[in-house]
């Protein structure tokens, strides 16, 4: 037997590819063509599932489908002629249109397929695959076209390919936008009418008619010029159109808007992800819980009736700092009045509610809780002596720990302990932990940059989360028809600060609530071992409190859509703190409020809690919390009258540090 040659090889290894490639494609093919087959019985929707496993709501709840026979003779000439004008004799692919596309790309040499789809491919692109535009999904698009051009009669993929068709705005299916835009059925839309919603097909983002009316009105007139060439109206038909210029309604809000915000969050991820596509029958779980959500809700809308200024708004967010998952989400005051979603979108100057990411650089840069801040009366920006921040108290201590300072919320120790630290290791930190975009600037540390509810929430996940901050997520993951996943978010933590600092931290935002600006919780009625800022703007333009436990971090966020005063000391803890209370204590039993862990690395000293130093008899005292390497007070509480033998102490001490003074002060001269 003669040895094989290499052509003999390459000859074998081409043939082992193709029987491969061939197997591959028919268990492929075979696959699409059940689901394919499903379609004969209509159409299912993309389902949304909330954390606890149940059915929430639909990726389109507004849709509304129709027979082909109850859309406007005239719609359905205007979609074909300007989407697929050779619809009813292609097999489910245009190899004109193809062709045509394919020069286009290999002249702009771009690398990626653009347009040549016909209604049946973007009808199997919407269905089954995802909006990439890639030659795999292409492929993948014309072979599913195929399979359903050989099942379904033209008139059934038409009807499907107009009940689903994304046209703006959230808005699927053209009986559902014509509703939206012109009050009446798809039956009954005019000429000028149908080459209006027609148009919009092409890029309905861009050409949204409540927010480019005049886009969307010329790329009609296009649809008219289609339609005139292709004898599907005449010279006359089209000029009478053209002078028409449609009037639409206002956008009509979903009848249904609970939990409203937060559908349309996810519902907004999912497009982000898949396109403006509708598939059948895939699965879309998510991280939000309706019962905390509608918790959340409720929270909100007491909070804004008890404080009783119209036009006041409020946001509200709820993570799980172990994994990120948005628990959930409240963007306003009313749904029905206003789906502007303040919890994402909006940014606005976080006031005191920032400072902890100062604290936190300066605990990771070698402070402690306990650090004494000097000359506090004193604090001036460099270059600037005339800029002088100052306490809502009016007094100013001379001399602060950084405990005190953060428990009463002190303007000029925060802008001093940032000078100290430097802004630039505050501004890596709060950027590292998802602010970013803040100034440079001396007032950094008062909270003047700008930050959305969302991201500061997501933020403050580094102190209950041992020094690791989650990054948020809604959607975990995404199952098609077939059970296959086809996406999938997995939890992103990221290491920032050590996790004796972030217990550090954690310890002193409890005192917040203990002692400081957030004592009203307890008030309130939250029990546990909670945490948490207090935030409050210039003018009281906004109010804040961020907070949280060992299982949930919530933000709350109240002021107005145009910044103006929400009323007479509208403090964080007046305003936004009794809707972060009430929230906490309608999830209590969901999500309890347990121990914090305490790290390895990190002792207790008892301390006086007046002095934050060494107690004598007589004193307050509690646990402060020490890090390898902190430096721990040796000096006796000089407040408390104490024991005769621990005065006697004190004033050795005392005779002694007098000294050493003098000294040091010799050779400074």
């Amino acid at each position: 037997m003669r040895p094989r040659r290499p052509t003999d090889w390459i000859a074998l290894a081409l043939l082992c590819a193709l029987v491969v490639g061939g197997a591959v494609s028919t268990v492929w093919l075979s696959q699409y063509a059940v689901a394919v087959h499903r379609l004969t019985r209509g159409i299912g929707d993309t389902v949304f599932y909330g954390a606890d496993g149940q059915p929430w709501f639909r990726l389109d709840a507004q849709r509304h489908d129709v027979s082909l026979s109850e859309i406007a003779p005239d719609l359905q000439h205007a979609v074909v002629a300007v989407e697929d004008r050779r619809f009813y004799r292609h097999p489910g692919i245009d190899p004109i249109g193809l062709g045509r596309a394919i020069a286009r790309d290999l002249r702009r040499q771009g690398g990626r397929l653009e347009g040549g789809s016909t209604l049946t491919q973007q009808l199997a692109r919407t269905l089954f695959l995802s909006n990439a535009r890639t030659y795999g999904r292409k492929i993948k698009e014309a072979g599913i076209a195929l399979l359903i051009e050989a099942q379904l009669p033209k008139k059934q993929i038409l009807e499907f390919y107009l009940n689903r068709v994304y046209l703006s705005a959230g808005v699927y299916g053209v009986e559902t936008m014509s509703e939206h835009l012109f009050r009446k059925p798809a039956s009954a839309v005019t000429l000028p009418e149908a080459a209006f919603i027609a148009g919009l097909i092409r890029a309905p983002s861009a050409l949204s008619p409540w927010t480019n009316y005049d886009g969307a009105l010329d790329r009609s007139h296009l649809v008219l010029s289609q339609m005139r060439g292709q004898g599907l109206i005449t010279p006359a038909q089209e000029d009478a159109a053209r002078r028409v210029r449609p009037r639409i309604q206002p956008y009509r809000q979903p009848s249904d808007t609970k939990a409203g915000w937060a559908k349309e969050f996810l519902r907004q991820q999912f497009r982000n992800e898949f396109g403006g596509d509708n598939p059948p029958d895939w699965q879309v779980h998510t991280a939000f819980r309706p019962t905390v959500q509608d918790a959340a809700e409720r929270a909100v809308a007491a909070g804004i009736d008890r404080l009783r200024r119209p036009g006041l708004e409020a946001a509200l967010v709820a993570i799980d700092p172990g994994t990120g998952d948005i628990l959930a989400m409240v963007g306003g005051s009313n749904y029905g009045r206003s789906t502007y979603n303040r919890a994402v979108r909006s940014r606005r100057q976080p006031g005191s509610a920032f400072k902890p990411f100062v604290y936190a650089a300066a605990l990771q840069h070698g402070y402690s809780p306990v650090s004494v801040l000097s000359n506090l009366g004193h604090v001036s920006a460099p270059g600037d002596p005339e800029w002088r921040p100052r306490s809502a108290e009016g007094t100013q201590p001379d001399q602060l720990t950084l405990r005190a300072a953060l428990l009463e919320s002190n303007n000029p120790a925060a802008a001093d302990l940032q000078q100290r630290v430097g802004s630039g290791a505050v501004l890596r930190l709060a950027s590292d932990a998802g602010l970013g975009g803040l100034p440079d600037v001396p007032s950094l540390a008062l909270g003047t940059g700008l930050v959305s509810p969302l991201d500061l929430t997501a933020a403050y996940t580094m102190f209950p989360g041992e020094g690791q901050v989650a990054r948020p997520r809604g959607i975990v993951s995404v199952f098609d028809a077939g059970g296959s996943q086809v996406f999938d978010k997995p939890v992103e933590r990221e290491q920032l600060i050590t996790p004796q600092v972030a217990f550090q931290m954690t310890s002193m935002l409890r005192d917040v609530i203990e002692r400081g600006t957030g004592t009203a919780a307890r008030a309130l009625g939250v029990r546990g071992p909670v945490a948490g800022k207090t935030g409050t703007t210039d003018d009281y333009h906004d109010a804040w409190f961020v907070g949280f436990s060992a299982s949930l971090v919530a933000g709350v966020w109240v002021g107005f859509d145009q910044p103006e005063p929400i009323g007479r000391d509208a403090y964080g803890a007046r305003v936004a703190l009794p809707i972060w209370a009430d929230f906490m204590k309608r999830t209590a039993g969901e999500l309890p409020a347990s121990d914090f862990k305490v790290p390895a690395g990190v002792h207790a000293e008892e301390l006086c809690n007046v002095s934050y130093v060494r107690p004598v008899e007589g004193c307050p005292t509690y646990f402060e919390y020490f890090k390898d390497g902190d430096t721990v007070p040796s000096a006796l509480c000089p407040v408390h009258r104490g024991t005769l033998k621990q005065r006697a102490t004190r004033a050795i001490e005392g005779f002694f540090r007098s000294l050493g003074s003098r000294i040091a002060g010799v050779f400074r001269r």
